[in-house]
């Protein structure tokens, strides 16, 4: 038998970032506490920043009966001379009875001691109580409160509780309030509670009351309403989908709004602007031909018949904010980009302050711009020694916008402070774009900086990073990263690819190492390549084919891995592999670190010759890349199922065996330097 279940948990309002965080944790958590219970059945998890929801249309009325049956001791162990072991009344004990009330079974060709418990199921009713308990108890929110003189604690107050299962009000108690039928409407319609008579009206009572209970449906009204105010006015309005559920979140009553500020403060840089409203005000921006206006959306949650108030009070907010924003501008623009006070920012212990940390990068984007000049000098057309001295001035001041008090207001914009500092104050294009671009990419697959210049600096400062946390002991561990390390390897990975930079990972640490101090570098390069088998999108056997060659510069793992997955994945080439498989196999034996001379006087089938000359054929001529060389390598397949079928490799003759492995050695270790193909698996 099945009843339909209403739960409704009344709250002060709820933050909405926490809630967001673990809103699908909430749902799973309670179908696992079901599935404990023998209870499991449909349901549908609903919040409002004031309630959270749980509707069930048919929960079963009581628990499934179970049956568990328990296998004890052998005889022998739980009866000796008579007398009951302490392993036959341990038995007893779990089984929760007295020793002679347990059974005998034969399990494993032995008697042992059995016990068959059969458990009646209990009312649902019975068990509400303690599973709302640990469905709260399981939210992590964080932070978390305490109210009255309770001891316990939870995100926010408890005001009422609703309990329902059809019509009838189950007796529950959570933070000292007693379950009941009534529930609360939208603030601004009745600070009073209200009857729920029927649970089949409990929504309309709602909608009624002016609370749209189902997430979604805000979310829709809110975007409907956007698109009509862009119809309206002729504009565009960004969706910030983090901010829109964020909104959605807040909010029973959503009503989007749009609203205006001085022109004037357009002065600001566009970031600034949003920056503000977003992350004070949940305000949505606006753009006109492409550009930001000075226009905003505000979703309000008020009810009223007059939100010309509302959009007032919502400009006279921002008016202020905006004001700051520009003083806090045109201030640090006075200034200029200087870097007085970051020796006195600690950058991490063992690795000094911030000012060193730049010297250190400055060090690292040296050495790499003297790798790259000359593709450096084609894309600019400037020479050596004019972006040696932009490099070193792009360095230098990357991080002065940390003094400044646009980003001390905004952390989020350093970096782009610094872009519109120097760009205002006459710095090179290739400084500025630099500094805006020094932290790209900020995540997989986002923007990559714009050129080999920016690009070069954005990895002096990812290598320094790395290399120094490495240096000092702070390491990944598991799923934490704290210091986005893992982040960095891909970014790396991502600009030395599509860049085209020759970057040789031991190399590379070894040029860079003696900036920091002495360290297992072997873990780096393990971490290194372990993140190269996760960016890299390909067969994860070809990457470790290509790896286990020992070719250690990243962009040639890169082209390798592309040309090695393109002809592995093509359908045809499962029917092909076993050939060169049996290739590997024969090659185990033989040492590949040393010369495999090949003497032709000892061929004795015409076969053995043509594959010979097949194979010094395609290893003679050069190919425009990996992918036309390999094709050609993989080409020797006819000549050497040919070779196969006519020719025994382990021939009696010790220098016929030998000559013959080493000629097959030798296609096996040309293959070995692009990808070893005996880890390729498909």
């Amino acid at each position: 038998m099945t009843k339909s279940l209403l739960i409704e948990i009344g709250v002060e309002e709820l933050p909405a970032i926490p809630l967001l965080k673990i809103v699908k944790n909430i749902e799973k958590s309670w179908q696992n506490i079901l599935e404990t219970y023998r209870l499991s059945c449909d349901f549908e998890f609903i919040y409002t920043p004031r309630r959270l929801v749980l509707k069930h249309p048919a929960i079963p009325t009581k628990q499934e009966d179970s049956t568990t049956e328990l296998f004890g001791p052998p005889m022998m162990a739980a009866v000796r001379d008579g007398a009951i072991t302490k392993a036959g009344e341990g038995f007893a004990r779990k089984c929760g009875v007295a020793f002679e009330a347990l059974g005998r079974a034969e399990k494993g060709g032995k008697e042992v001691l059995y016990y068959k418990k059969e458990e009646q199921g209990s009312p649902t009713t019975a068990l509400l109580q303690t599973m709302l308990e640990e469905w709260l108890a399981s939210m992590a929110f964080g932070k978390m409160m305490r109210w009255g003189s309770r001891s316990d604690e939870f995100i926010r107050p408890l005001r009422w509780l609703q309990v329902r299962m059809d019509n009838e009000s189950v007796e529950v108690e959570l933070f000292g309030v007693q379950s009941a039928t009534k529930t609360y409407l939208h603030r601004m319609v009745s600070f009073e509670p209200v009857e729920v008579e029927e649970v089949a009206k409990y929504d309309a009572i709602l909608a009624k009351g002016m609370v749209s209970l189902y997430p979604e449906d805000r979310k829709a009204k809110i975007l409907a309403e956007f698109e009509a105010l862009e119809s309206e006015h002729g504009i565009s309005i960004e969706r910030d989908h983090a901010l829109l559920d964020e909104v959605v979140a807040i909010t029973e009553n959503p009503k989007a709004l749009l609203g205006g500020f001085d022109a004037l403060f357009l002065e600001l840089p566009p970031e600034a602007i949003i920056a503000s409203m977003k992350e004070h005000q949940r305000y949505f921006p606006v753009f006109e031909e492409g550009k930001l206006s000075n226009k905003f959306v505000v979703v309000s949650n008020a009810v009223t018949e007059d939100y010309s108030k509302v959009v007032a009070g919502n400009e006279r907010v921002l008016k202020p904010r905006l004001a700051d924003g520009l003083f806090f501008y045109r201030n640090d623009l006075k200034r200029g980009l200087v870097t007085d006070g970051l020796e006195k920012i600690t950058f991490m212990d063992g690795l000094g302050s911030l000012a060193d940390k730049i010297n250190r990068e400055r060090s690292i984007a040296i050495k790499l711009l003297s790798l790259y000049m000359d593709k450096v000098e084609a894309e600019t057309g400037r020479d050596s020694q004019t972006l040696t001295e932009l490099m070193e001035e792009a360095i230098s001041l990357a991080k002065a916008d940390l003094t400044s008090e646009m980003v001390y207001e905004f952390t989020e914009l350093q970096g782009l402070m610094g872009y519109y500092y120097a760009k205002a104050l006459g710095k090179d294009a290739l400084v500025y774009n630099a500094i805006k671009e020094q932290y790209f990419p900020l995540g997989e697959g986002a923007e990559l900086p714009s050129s080999t210049f920016a690009a070069i600096v954005a990895m002096a400062i990812k290598l320094d990073t790395l290399i120094g946390l490495f240096s000092v002991g702070k390491i990944p561990t598991g799923s934490k990263d704290p210091f986005a390390l893992r982040r960095a390897v891909n970014g790396i990975v991502r600009m030395v690819t599509t860049y085209d930079l020759s970057f040789d990972i031991d190399t590379m640490l070894e040029l860079l190492n003696p900036l920091y101090s002495d360290y297992e570098s072997q873990k780096l390069v393990a971490f290194i390549l372990e993140r190269i088998k996760k960016s890299l999108d390909a067969n994860p056997s070809v990457i470790a084919a290509v790896l286990e060659s020992g070719e250690r510069d990243i962009n040639e793992i890169a082209k390798k891995v592309e040309a090695l997955n393109a002809i592995v994945a093509d359908p045809s080439f499962k029917e092909q592999f076993s050939t060169f498989k049996r290739v590997a196999n024969i090659s185990k034996e033989v040492n590949l670190d040393e010369e495999l001379p090949v003497d032709t006087a000892l061929f004795v089938e015409p076969i053995e010759q043509e594959l010979y000359e097949a194979y010094q054929s395609v290893m003679a001529q050069s190919y425009e890349d990996y992918q036309a060389q390999l094709t050609a390598m993989f080409g020797l397949k006819p000549k050497l199922d040919g070779y196969f079928d006519n020719v025994m490799v382990n021939a009696d003759d010790p220098k016929i065996r030998t000559n013959r492995k080493n000629s097959i050695a030798s296609i096996y270790k040309s293959f070995r330097e692009i990808a070893d193909i005996k880890e390729i698996s498909i």
